[in-house]
C-alpha cells in the first residue's frame, strides 16, 4: 500500500514555490521521489531552491496570468522531462497594505480598489485556468496526471473579521472579498475541470488548507487558535502529506473533491 505513495520518475511543477507552503510543497513532492520544477515570479530564488533540492530539479521564472510565459515553460519541461504529470496551482495572490496605518481604511469593503480586487482574479482564478490548460493538457494527452488546487477555508465560509482584533477590541484589519471570492471560484473551477477531464485520466482536486503561522501578532495567532479544533494555527509543513497523497496513486479514486486541511476551523 505504501508504494502507492510513491512519485517516482514524475515530472511535478509547483507555482508560487518559493512562498511558504510552496517550499514545503516542493519539498515533499521531492521526498517522494518527484522531480519538480520549482516555478515562481522570483527566477534567482526559483534556481537556488531547486539547487537545494537537488540535480534532479528545475528552477523557472514563471508569471502564472502571462499565456506566452506559461507555454515556454511547458516546452521547457517538456524538452527535459518528456512528461508533466503532476501540476500544483499554489501561486495566489493575498492582499496587503504597504501603510499599515492605512490598512483599516483601505481593507474595509466600501472602500477597496477595484484593481486590487482584479488582481486577485488575474492571479488567483486566470492563473489557475491558464496553467491548468497548458500543462493540463499535455497530461489530457499522456492519459494520466494530477491536478491539485490550492483553495483556502476561506473559499468554503465567509472570513471571521474578529480575529482581526487586537487586545484591545480594535479592528486593525478586514480579510477583504478578493481573496474569499478567488478562492471560492477555484473551488468550482476543480469541480468543472474534473468531470471534463476525468475520462482522459486527468485528476483534479482542491486542497483547502487553513491558517499557517508566520510571525503574526500575537494577539491574531491567539485570536486564529482559539477558532480552530486543535487550539493552533498550521505549522508550514501540515500540508506535506495531503500533497503527496492527491499527487499520487494513494488517491486514485479521488476527482473533484476538495481536501481540507485546517486543524477543524470549519468544524465549527
Amino acid at each position: 500500500m505504501l508504494d502507492t505513495f510513491s512519485l517516482s520518475d514524475r515530472v511535478a511543477i509547483v507555482t508560487g514555490a518559493v512562498g511558504l507552503i510552496g517550499r514545503n510543497h516542493c519539498r515533499a513532492l521531492a521526498d517522494a521521489g518527484a522531480k519538480v520544477v520549482v516555478a515562481d515570479l522570483n527566477e534567482t530564488a526559483a534556481k537556488d531552491f531547486a539547487d537545494e533540492l537537488g540535480k534532479a530539479h528545475l528552477g523557472v521564472s514563471l508569471d502564472v496570468t502571462n499565456e506566452s510565459v506559461v507555454k515556454q515553460i511547458r516546452d521547457q519541461i517538456l524538452d527535459r522531462y518528456g512528461r508533466i504529470d503532476i501540476l500544483v496551482n499554489n501561486a495566489a495572490l493575498n492582499e496587503a497594505v504597504e501603510n499599515p496605518a492605512l490598512a483599516l481604511e483601505l481593507t474595509a469593503f466600501e472602500n477597496f480598489p477595484v484593481a486590487q480586487f482584479r488582481a486577485s482574479l488575474d492571479v488567483n482564478v486566470t492563473g489557475v485556468f491558464l496553467c491548468s490548460q497548458v500543462f493540463g493538457s499535455v497530461m489530457a494527452q499522456q492519459g494520466k496526471g494530477s491536478i491539485i488546487n490550492v483553495a483556502s477555508t476561506y473559499g468554503l465560509v465567509g472570513p471571521d473579521q474578529s480575529i482581526y482584533r487586537n487586545e484591545a477590541g480594535e479592528q486593525t484589519f478586514y480579510k477583504t472579498a478578493a481573496y474569499p471570492a478567488t478562492k471560492g471560484a477555484v473551488v468550482n473551477f476543480t469541480r468543472f475541470l474534473a468531470a471534463y477531464w476525468g475520462q482522459k485520466g486527468v485528476r483534479v482536486n482542491t486542497l483547502s488548507p487553513g491558517g499557517v503561522e508566520n510571525s503574526q501578532n500575537e494577539f491574531f495567532i491567539r485570536n486564529y487558535s482559539a477558532r480552530t479544533v486543535l487550539g493552533r494555527m498550521a505549522q508550514p509543513d501540515d500540508y506535506q502529506g495531503a500533497i503527496v497523497f492527491l499527487a499520487s496513486d494513494a488517491s486514485a479514486y479521488m476527482s473533484g473533491a476538495n481536501l481540507v486541511v485546517d486543524g477543524g476551523w470549519t468544524a465549527m
